[in-house]
């Protein structure tokens, strides 16, 4: 029971990557807030999880929700000891056909979202004795790509930001870690994509490990961050990718 007592508060945590992180801190031990604008999956999650979980609607830009949503869960639980900004969008664009208000768009879920969240966790875990932030950036945090202008802007952002929040927190005790998950098999590419089917496999055959990654497997990675044998872990970027970013461009697979 790698997260036994600990509480923690997972964003976009219906369905994909954070669902999967939420089964796996409730298997291990923790208690856990699903925060999500998919109120329906977020809440048969809760349902599925038990006692030990519980949903919250919560959209990540918003300062009064993430207001109330760390303020029911003291209420509820005491403490706040894990947080995993996991919530983000993805849009494929060009960027001479970028729209200042498409770019916006992605930028206040995963960038302003991420901020908002390490700001609303400070207090929380401070007076608790510490904690562990987890902020879920991606490879395009690391390397760009095209069509992900406003994404890959969001992702970088959210790699300094931990860096910066895991200098200034460190004194507290709050470790702050970035990961960064490469292509993993979620709805959210096929979303991005406009419903299309993508191929997976043929991306997956790209990189080292010849396949994409699973939900659980960026979960166990979350894992390792919330619980203490991460301890003397902080300001890192942890890379999930298959072997993605072992390469530069001129490699043909």
């Amino acid at each position: 029971m790698r997260l036994q007592g600990k509480v923690a508060l997972i964003t976009g945590a219906a369905r994909g990557q954070g669902a999967a992180a939420a089964r796996r801190y409730v298997a291990e031990g923790a208690t856990v807030m699903i925060a999500d604008v998919l109120d329906e999956p977020g809440k048969e999650l809760a349902d599925e999880l038990g006692e030990a979980a519980r949903y919250r609607h919560l959209d990540v830009s918003s300062e009064s929700d993430w207001a109330d949503a760390v303020a029911e869960l003291l209420e509820s639980f005491g403490r706040l000891d894990v947080l995993v900004n996991n919530a983000g969008i993805l849009a494929f664009s060009a960027i001479e056909k970028t729209t200042l208000e498409e770019y916006e768009r992605v930028v206040r879920v995963n960038q302003f979202g991420t901020f908002l969240g390490i700001r609303s966790a400070v207090r929380p875990m401070t007076e608790a004795g510490g904690g562990s932030i987890v902020n879920v950036s991606s490879v395009e945090g690391i390397g760009g790509m095209p069509f992900l202008i406003a994404y890959a802007a969001s992702k970088f952002a959210i790699r300094g930001m931990t860096k910066v929040a895991a200098m200034e927190l460190g004194e507290r005790g709050i470790r702050v870690n970035s990961v960064h998950p490469g292509m993993i098999d979620t709805a959210m590419p096929r979303q991005a994509a406009g419903g299309a089917e993508l191929d997976l496999a043929l991306i997956g055959r790209k990189v080292a490990l010849r396949r994409v990654g699973k939900a659980e497997e960026i979960a166990d990675l979350v894992v390792f961050l919330g619980s203490d044998e991460s301890s003397y872990c902080t300001g890192a970027e942890f890379v999930a990718d298959g072997g993605a970013t072992a390469t530069h461009s001129l490699w043909f697979s």
